[in-house]
Order: C-alpha cells, then sequence, then structure tokens
C-alpha cells in the first residue's frame, strides 16, 4: 500500500509527561480499552493514521507491507504530512486518528494543550547517538568544524515549532550563540546545503543518509537533542510518538486494541530484523532500494516497558 498525500517549553513538557504517565496509570493503553464503551460500528472501521516521511515511523511502515494491519482485520489508511506539526492538527481537526513513530512528542503536547484528553501515546522511539534519529548537516566541504563556527551562519531546521526550538537551544548551548532558524521542509535540506542557500541544516534521518550517499553533505554531530538538551549522549530522547486519539479509543476499543497489537509486531520486526524492516522505507521516505541498509535507526519503546527514569527523561 502506497501512502496518501495529504507557551513554553516547560509547560509543554509537563503536559506530554502527563499524557504518557495518565496512559501508564490506567495499566497502559491496550488495558484501558479492554472493555468496550460504546457500541462497535457496524462495517469495516477505517483507522487514518498521520505520519511524515522520516525514518522513525519505519515499524508502522513495516506492518501496513507486511499485512500486519490486514491479519488483523483492520483498514489503516497511512495519511502523509510534510510535518509533524500538520499531524497534529489533522487530530485536532478529526482528520486522523493518531500518529505514527517519528511524530513530534511536543508538537502532540501542543495538541494536548489546545484540547487536554486529545490522544494517548502507545509507542515512543527514543534516540541518542547510539539509535540516531537527528542531527546537524553541513555541506561537504563545509569549512565548518564546530558549532561555534555557525556563529552569524545560515541555519535551518525541519517545520513546527519543536524542531525550531530545539534547533535553536542547541545551537546556543553547543556554543553557536543565539541564531535564527529558518524552518524548511526536511526533504528540502539536503538540496538547499548543495546549493549553498544554506550554512547548516537540523534534520531527521534519512536525510543524513541520503545527503552522504550522494556526496554532497556530512554530519557534524548526531545524536545532539540526547546531547545538549538532555546532558548525556546516550540519554534516550523521546522525541517522537505513536498514538490514538481518545474519541477514537472509546468510540472503537477492539479495534485500537487490534491496532496497537500490529503496530507492535512492527516494531518486533525492526529489533529482530532490522535488515528486513528497513526496505519498507521505500514509498514512505526519501530512502529506496539498497540504499536503506544505510539509514540508522531509532530505538523504540512500548507503553508497558516504560520504567521511572524513562518517564524523567521523557
Amino acid at each position: 500500500m502506497k501512502p496518501a498525500l495529504v507557551r513554553s517549553a516547560a509547560k509543554v513538557d509537563s503536559r506530554r509527561r502527563r499524557v504518557v504517565v495518565a496512559a501508564l496509570g490506567a495499566s497502559a493503553t491496550a488495558a484501558a480499552i479492554g472493555v468496550p464503551r460504546f457500541a462497535r460500528a457496524q462495517g469495516a472501521v477505517k483507522i487514518r493514521a498521520g505520519f511524515w516521511p522520516v525514518a522513525a515511523g519505519l515499524p508502522f511502515f513495516a506492518a501496513v507491507e507486511k499485512g500486519y494491519f490486514k491479519e488483523a482485520g483492520l483498514d489503516v489508511e497511512p495519511l502523509k504530512f510534510a510535518g509533524a506539526q500538520q499531524v497534529m492538527e489533522a487530530m485536532l481537526s478529526g482528520r486522523c486518528d493518531g500518529s505514527t513513530n517519528g511524530t513530534g512528542s511536543a508538537n502532540l503536547a501542543i495538541g494536548e494543550i489546545a484540547q487536554p484528553g486529545l490522544f494517548k501515546i502507545f509507542a515512543t522511539n527514543p534516540s541518542n547517538a547510539k539509535h540516531v534519529l537527528e542531527e546537524f548537516l553541513l555541506p561537504k566541504d563545509s569549512p565548518v568544524k564546530t558549532f561555534a563556527d555557525l556563529k552569524g551562519k545560515r541555519v535551518a531546521s525541519g517545520p513546527g515549532i519543536q524542531n525550531v526550538t530545539l534547533a535553536k537551544t542547541m545551537l546556543e548551548r553547543a556554543g553557536a550563540g543565539t541564531i535564527a532558524v529558518t524552518e524548511l521542509p526536511i526533504g528540502q535540506h539536503v538540496a538547499a546545503l548543495a546549493a549553498g542557500q544554506i550554512d547548516a541544516a537540523y534534520t531527521l534521518e534519512p536525510t543524513g543518509t541520503v545527503g552522504r550517499l550522494n556526496g554532497t553533505t556530512r554530519v557534524l554531530e548526531a545524536g545532539v537533542v540526547a546531547h545538549y538538551i538532555l546532558g548525556d549522549p546516550m540519554a534516550p530522547w523521546h522525541g517522537g510518538a505513536a498514538s490514538l486519539t481518545t474519541e477514537f479509543i472509546k468510540k472503537y476499543p477492539a479495534e485500537a486494541k487490534k491496532y496497537i497489537a500490529a503496530y507492535a509486531r512492527g516494531i518486533e520486526l525492526v529489533r529482530s530484523k532490522p535488515d528486513e524492516a528497513r526496505q519498507f522505507m521505500k514509498g514512505y521516505t526519501a530512502i529506496e532500494g539498497p540504499l536503506a541498509n544505510e539509514v540508522p535507526l531509532a530505538s523504540y519503546m512500548l507503553h508497558n516497558e516504560f520504567k521511572a527514569s524513562d518517564l524523567a527523561y521523557f
């Protein structure tokens, strides 16, 4: 199946954390939906899952292409958006029933602020220097060697408040000072760097791999959020999350439970057979064929795998 196209940082973090804690306190989402509250609708229920083209969405891509959702009797429609913010906006407006991994957790938290109780998170994609998702890219022949060298330079990030805020904060903490960051779709980062339109980009995989393999960009540093935001390069940054709206869970509890179980099979495939799973980036991201083998993968954590230490970092 091919996808269809379609206040303060502290307050956001607090709201996001409460969303996960609430889910865990209810024995996690799967347990919370174990007993139907509404009569099941007649006929197949279409589950509209929003994603944007980043490597972290791999478990969902794999679950679709391997037929895990179909085997569970589910009709899942992948909805492709230009950025995580658009996924959240679609959930708010009722045009989307949930998010896939890679959708910014802070973007989701803003949706939670706008409409408390909007969704439940059932999986995250923690990343760090080992499990790479995010990085700063430079043109291949850039003279920049450290973040301090980016002072006064033109820097871009992916669209949305999470990307821009993180980029600005990390640049300042890493020694570049206060820099204006331009929003740019991640699919344009490599081309903009190669053309000299920008000097650096805070981006997400597979963008870094695309630039490295076509010989136009290089990585300044990867796993930057764990390093400069959490203070430990190996700390788990739960920057993206898979979720379902509370409205969908309440209306279709049986389907929601099946969806989470099928999605978990996608996560298990990525964990146990990463080389096989990587091939399913085709059609969902800018990576295709053998190039998929070069893309670093984020880690994944299901709702029932969270520990107190994970919540502290989240």
